[in-house]
């Protein structure tokens, strides 16, 4: 059996371009700058889209989901080595989040100056640009296709 690490190789040290490594830090950036903004100056704008579904307190949706943001943005911008397996995670984050960006639509929740149907419906667009970003960025897509090489 093969321990963790080795099962990890792929995704340890993997090449990417400097323009990935530019759009990694720029995505490493604004993640780290939204999880700050959750647990302090945005806090009611993300409480307002947190779904009704969700069975835990709105407030401590946020404050969580702010504290994995920061941890996935110092990630992107320190972890270099293991870029390929932080841009898994983040993708897999925003994957997660995006019932979020629904239920803003669906119950026509005001936040972050999206007041309009048509504003929300462009929005919900924008978070697959975001996975593909997390993923081309950091060399992850790749890294994942060529584990077995």
């Amino acid at each position: 059996m093969m321990s963790l690490p080795e099962k990890l190789k792929w995704a340890y040290n993997t090449d990417t371009k400097w323009v990935q490594t530019i759009f990694r830090l720029l995505l490493g950036a604004n993640l780290l700058f939204a999880g700050i903004s959750h647990l302090t100056f945005n806090r009611l704008e993300f409480v307002a889209q947190v779904p009704n579904w969700v069975p835990l307190s709105t407030d401590l949706v946020v404050v969580l989901s702010g504290i994995v943001e920061i941890i996935l943005g110092l990630s992107l911008l320190m972890l270099y080595k293991w870029k390929a397996l932080v841009g898994w995670a983040t993708a897999i984050f925003f994957v997660l989040i995006f019932p979020g960006n629904i239920s803003q639509y669906m119950n026509e929740v005001d936040a972050f100056g999206l007041d309009s149907d048509r504003a929300r419906l462009i929005r919900l667009f924008f978070q697959p640009v975001l996975i593909i970003w997390a993923l081309w960025s950091t060399g992850a897509w790749k890294a994942f296709k060529n584990r077995n090489n």
